[in-house]
């Protein structure tokens, strides 16, 4: 075997594409490889997330990223088919983790006028601004789910897991066209349901 064959054997080794296989497989080892070697993409997710809303001060980004882990190798997916199927999941995963911390945070303060969410705030560079918006937006989010549920699985993608349209394309698998009709329709829904 000449060294250019021994050199790509080597980078297949340690792709994301043979660790999500592997894991799949049922090697749950291969989840703490995944995680190590994507690390800084799921910490540039992670701190967007963070930086979206405020009112949060125990969960930064790298316990959202360690509880994203926990919550997928409990939840031990049957099959992920690749990179973008993962981060869908990382995404899902990490929208229910920044859910039940805001709800355990809102159920501790109770009360106050809550203002209505803007329309900028539904925007996957800015976001929401508070715990009670985030919770709020989460079961709009549920109700969108029951009417459209690839809308909602667009919104999730592009708003929680900060995936391009291209990504959201792909881990969905419909065209980019689609990704960006749904996330028109399903911002457009989620702002029209947060401000009646």
């Amino acid at each position: 075997m000449n060294s250019s064959a021994n050199k790509s054997n080597i980078r297949d080794e340690h792709t994301p594409t043979r660790l999500i296989r592997e894991y799949s497989n049922g090697n749950s080892l291969a989840l703490n490889e995944l995680f190590e070697l994507i690390y800084d993409e799921l910490q540039r997710i992670a701190q967007q997330q963070r930086n979206r809303w405020n009112g949060h001060e125990t969960l930064d980004a790298c316990a959202l990223i360690h509880e994203s882990y926990l919550k997928i190798s409990r939840n031990q997916p049957v099959h992920i088919e690749s990179r973008s199927h993962f981060m869908a999941l990382a995404a899902k995963a990490m929208r229910q983790i920044l859910i039940n911390n805001a709800e355990k945070n809102s159920a501790q303060k109770r009360g106050g006028n809550i203002p209505p969410i803007k329309i900028e705030d539904i925007d996957p560079e800015t976001g929401c601004r508070t715990i009670d918006s985030l919770i709020d937006m989460d079961k709009t989010l549920n109700r969108l789910q029951k009417i459209n549920s690839r809308q909602s699985r667009v919104f999730e993608c592009r708003f929680f897991g900060g995936m391009t349209v291209e990504d959201t394309a792909f881990a969905l698998k419909i065209s980019p066209a689609t990704v960006k009709r749904d996330w028109q329709a399903a911002c457009n829904w989620i702002y029209k349901e947060l401000n009646n």
